[in-house]
C-alpha cells in the first residue's frame, strides 16, 4: 500500500516537476540521511546518543 502511494507521488512529480527549491530540499534531506547512515556504518555511533543508554549500576554501600 505504501509503495502504491509513492508511485502515485512520483508520477505526479514526473508530470509536473516541483520547483527547484523543493527539489533542493528533498535532495538535501536524502544526502543528510546517507551521511548519517555512513557515519553509523563505518565510524560507529556513540553509546550516549543511543536510544537505550546503558544502565548505570551503583555499587551497594555496606
Amino acid at each position: 500500500m505504501n509503495l502504491l502511494f509513492w508511485l502515485v507521488r512520483m508520477s505526479g512529480w514526473a508530470r509536473r516537476p516541483p520547483a527547484a527549491r523543493r527539489l533542493a530540499v528533498v535532495l538535501a534531506v536524502i544526502a543528510l540521511c546517507l551521511v548519517l547512515a555512513g557515519i553509523e556504518k563505518y565510524v560507529g555511533w556513540p553509546v550516549w546518543l543511543g536510544v537505550n543508554p546503558p544502565i548505570r549500576r551503583v555499587p551497594l554501600l555496606r
